[in-house]
Formats: structure tokens, C-alpha cells, sequence
């Protein structure tokens, strides 16, 4: 896909980030990334977010949210919410938050909504907070873990006003909404939210699965043709990729 600004969920470190754009990417005859970014996160398994970006596109600005809580002291990101100011080659900046939101697979769906809800917030605020600061070219994207009309993510779609790719009438769908697993309908927790000035510059995206098996016997798509069993899958994740003119 070649892109100039990768978004990377449940990665292990940046050492494994260094691993792939220096060595795994010229194996396969691709350029190497020239910056990777990973800030440990929250989570005692070591599945945290990270970025990769081309040269020209400097991450220049970086925050952290690891250690932001709620009123009774509990930490709100499973694993983090880094902030990445990416200064473009036109020198603007574009603001990137990468996230990964609890999952419904631990604990009781309460629990979990809440936690997602909390979390959902918590990048809403972080949205406005660079807005009052001038920011104008924001990204929130990453695994949400749950569907654009569940009430958990009604702060980022709802009152943060942000975009969802797939809405964008450059977006070219496969036939499938979803970017997890079979890819239906309930399994769309995978995104890229942009803001209403971003949006407007979107020139084109879509969703790339030729790494992804699916839980069939056969894949229901196109597989890279190295891929001959659910073993070789990159991820049960798709990519969800966007051009925009920055």
C-alpha cells in the first residue's frame, strides 16, 4: 500500500516496528519507513499503538495520554492515546491519535461499554483541546472496538463532529462494511475519523483485506498468493487506508 503515514495496532514494541520497516520491508523490495514511534502503553501484554512516517512527513509534536485517569483515579486508555503532530512536506501539520479501546471480549459488557464509552470521551476532549489550539487537520483512528451507532462511540461521532472515511463519496467499498474478521455489518470496529477540514481533502480510500484470511475454510476475497492457510494471515484485521491531500 505504500503509505506515508501508517497507524499500527497490537504491536509489541518499537524494536518489532525497527524490525519491520528495516529489514521485513527491503526483503520484499519496499522502502523502509524513516521514523517509528511506539510509547508503551497500559496493557501488561505489550499490544500497543504506534506510527510509522515516509521521510518528508516528520513526526514533529508527541503527547501521551498513558497516565491520563477518571475522577476516582482509574487510567481511561487500555493502552494509550499518543498525540502525533506529523509535519507535512506543504508544512501543514496534520494531528494523528491512535487508539485501540477495550474490547468486549474481558469482563462484563457493562463493564466494557463503560470503559469504551470513558474512553470515547476522553478522545472527544483531546479532539476539542487541539481545536481551541487552532488544529484544524485531525485524525482519530485505530480499532474502537465497536460499531459507528453504538452508544459507546456517540461522543466521536456525536459531539466531536468527526468523519468517517467510509462515508466519503471517494471511498470505494468492497461490498463490505465491516474490517474485522468476515467483515459484516457487526464486525466494522476498525476506522479512520477525520476532521470536517480533513474530510474535505480526501481524495480517495478504501479497505485492503489481501492480508486477512477470515474465519472460513476459504477466504471469501483475494489473498496475497503466498497465503495458503488462515496460518499465514498478516492479521484478522483489515486496512483501512485513505489518500488525502495534506
Amino acid at each position: 500500500m505504500a503509505p506515508d503515514v501508517l497507524g499500527v495496532v497490537e504491536c509489541e514494541g518499537r524494536s518489532a516496528l525497527l524490525q519491520f520497516s528495516d529489514h521485513l520491508l527491503p526483503a520484499v523490495k519496499s522502502v523502509p519507513f524513516a521514523q517509528a514511534m511506539l510509547i508503551d502503553g497500559n496493557d501488561g501484554r505489550g499490544i500497543d499503538v504506534g506510527l510509522l512516517s515516509r521521510r518528508g512527513y516528520e513526526i514533529g509534536w508527541m503527547k501521551s495520554h498513558v497516565d491520563d485517569r477518571t475522577t476516582n483515579g482509574e487510567r481511561v486508555f487500555s493502552r494509550d492515546c499518543p498525540e502525533y503532530g506529523i509535519w507535512t512536506p506543504s508544512g501543514a501539520t496534520v494531528w494523528v491519535l491512535v487508539n485501540h479501546f477495550k474490547s468486549k471480549g474481558y469482563g462484563s459488557q457493562d463493564s466494557s461499554d463503560r470503559k469504551r464509552w470513558l474512553q470515547a470521551e476522553a478522545v472527544r476532549l483531546i479532539v476539542e483541546r487541539l481545536k481551541l489550539e487552532g488544529a484544524e487537520l485531525i485524525a482519530v483512528i485505530g480499532d474502537l472496538n465497536d460499531t459507528p451507532a453504538s452508544a459507546t462511540l456517540a461522543p466521536l461521532f456525536g459531539e466531536a463532529g468527526m468523519r468517517d472515511i467510509s462515508e466519503h463519496p471517494a471511498y470505494v467499498s468492497d461490498g463490505r462494511a465491516g474490517t474485522y474478521q468476515r467483515g459484516n455489518d457487526r464486525e466494522k470496529i476498525d476506522y479512520i475519523l477525520l476532521s470536517p477540514k480533513l474530510y474535505d481533502r480526501v481524495t480517495g480510500g478504501g479497505i485492503w483485506r489481501k492480508g486477512v484470511w477470515g474465519p472460513n475454510k476459504t477466504p471469501a476475497w483475494d489473498v496475497y498468493p503466498e497465503m495458503t492457510s488462515s496460518y499465514h494471515a498478516a492479521s484478522d484485521h483489515a486496512c483501512l487506508w485513505a489518500d488525502i491531500d495534506v
